[in-house]
């Protein structure tokens, strides 16, 4: 009891911050192993609970009805479809591979936030955005991926994609928890089927994050742009350091 309750406010400050700005596995994870659960447990366990938190994301938006359904939808599907991919691959991948490609997606995206120096105010784009281009869906799809596989930052790389598409960081935010919830869902399945999970960890962690997604959502209504890219950067670096030395350490 004691440690589910650990995991449970640490859960939730890790879901207000993987909400705002991704890296929220660099909370939790790190955590499950200090605490003794296998690392293919905490990995399914963050995809479930992530997963319901990014669900309750949704709900959330559908009700503030920033988005039509069908944008949602597609987006829905077409990180389902990522997620499976990934969650595949990584059960095939050595993992000092996937440290590489996360090192060097992480670097992109620090220097990505770094380059986006105007953010937008308003979204000026999305009724535009509901006919998305071969190069769009793949990039979205390649998100799925990396995320169902792998995880930390993905989230961050959603945020910044959004953003350069045109889209406000609030808008961002949404459309974030919206591919992380596809992903998650087919990873987790694909996890699953491994044997690697425990039902009361994965509640409890669940739980959390539903509730840290609500906060962080309602939060990032209210956070400046500054404070916004400052969080997006933090963060970035912050998965950098925690791949390097998983690389050269």
């Amino acid at each position: 009891m004691e440690y589910l309750s650990l995991l449970f406010f640490l859960g939730i400050g890790a879901a207000v911050v993987g909400t705002l700005a991704g890296g929220g596995g660099l909370i939790t994870l790190p955590i499950m192993i200090f605490l003794g659960i296998p690392i293919q447990t905490g990995i399914a366990t963050n995809k479930f609970a992530s997963g319901l938190g990014s669900f309750s994301s949704i709900l959330y938006t559908i009700r503030k009805k920033d988005f039509k359904y069908s944008l949602i939808i597609q987006f829905i599907i077409v990180s389902i479809i990522g997620g499976g991919i990934g969650a595949y691959i990584t059960s095939m991948l050595d993992e000092h591979v996937m440290n590489i490609v996360a090192l060097v997606l992480l670097s992109g995206s620090l220097w990505l936030t770094f380059a986006s120096k105007k953010w937008n105010y308003e979204t000026a784009n999305k009724e535009n955005f509901e006919h998305q281009t071969f190069v769009d869906k793949s990039i979205q799809t390649g998100i799925g991926i990396y995320d169902g596989g792998f995880g930390p930052g993905s989230s961050t790389f959603a945020i910044l994609y959004f953003i350069k598409k045109g889209f406000t960081y609030v808008n961002a935010v949404q459309l974030a928890r919206v591919l992380n919830f596809g992903s998650c869902l087919s990873a987790f399945v694909i996890f699953y089927m491994t044997g690697h999970f425990q039902w009361k960890i994965a509640l409890t962690m669940a739980a959390a994050s539903i509730i840290g997604n609500q906060v962080g959502l309602r939060f990032a209504e209210y956070v400046p742009i500054k404070l916004a890219r400052i969080l997006l950067i933090s963060v970035s670096v912050l998965l950098i350091v925690q791949v390097s030395l998983k690389l050269f350490v």
